[in-house]
């Protein structure tokens, strides 16, 4: 290249440079509100051991209905003494009050296929459950609050809630074999290092267990990060012994 070529290049190599150097080291820009189409997975760690993977879908089939996909597998130790295979799939609302779910559950020697249909108008719930082993059918009616949530679609209504540290709030939902107002208590601000990545959350316990909405006891937290994503990076559930900590820790997440 001649020295004439060279001084008429030079300029937009800088300019080129610069905008490169921008872009390393401009600050990120601050997290979308959720909600969004995305995907999360978590690995599942029980006694310092990896248990199993989970993987929520969560995506639009309209302007104003999302859909929920969670499958769940045991992995590993854990399927050798319990095998966990399952699929679950919610249909919600826009504020993801719950329509209809279907839970695919192969866990150990049992099938069981649960449908749950929300019927809002009539404020009812109609719990559809075959055991496909001994060829069972299980019916049942519930009345329900107004926009109450199944299970995933209440983890999404908490993300929506944006409650701080220290607030309190409660949220109808419902398992289909019973219905109860849960109460949500935002504890404390907590950071969470998951591999190479530390997480600025705030960590809720969510009131399910103990007679609430399941007989047997327990606690469940759930750690969300401080921002407008409001991503769960980290969910526990801690179960009386022989069980102990169940928990699921993120590993990737993608906005769609």
């Amino acid at each position: 290249m001649s020295s004439t070529a060279l001084r008429q290049a030079l300029p937009n190599f800088i300019a080129l440079l610069s905008v490169t150097a921008g872009a390393l080291f401009a600050q990120p820009n601050p997290a979308a509100p959720f909600p969004y189409p995305e995907k999360l997975d978590y690995h599942i760690e029980w006694r310092l051991i990896t248990a199993g993977m989970a993987n929520i879908d969560i995506s639009r089939t309209s302007a104003s209905t999302w859909e929920t996909k969670l499958k769940l597998q045991s992995a590993g130790f854990v399927t050798k003494m319990y095998r966990v295979d399952d699929s679950y799939r919610a249909l919600t609302d826009g504020n993801f009050c719950g329509a209809t779910a279907i839970l695919d559950a192969q866990e150990g020697k049992r099938h069981r296929l649960t449908t749950l249909n929300f019927n809002n108008a009539r404020r009812k719930l109609a719990y559809d459950e075959k055991d496909l082993i001994r060829n069972k059918v299980t019916t049942k009616e519930l009345d329900i609050a107004p926009c109450t949530h199944e299970i995933a679609g209440a983890l999404s209504a908490l993300r929506m809630l944006r409650l701080d540290a220290g607030k309190t709030a409660t949220i109808p939902v419902s398992d289909g074999k019973k219905m109860v107002t849960a109460r949500i208590e935002g504890q404390e601000r907590e950071p969470i290092v998951i591999g190479k990545t530390t997480y600025h959350t705030i960590r809720y316990e969510a009131f399910l267990f103990d007679n609430v909405l399941y007989q047997r006891k327990g606690r469940l937290w759930i750690w969300m990060t401080d921002d407008a994503s409001r991503l769960p990076v980290q969910i526990r559930v801690r179960l009386a012994f022989p069980i102990g900590n169940i928990t699921l820790m993120l590993d990737k997440n993608e906005h769609q």
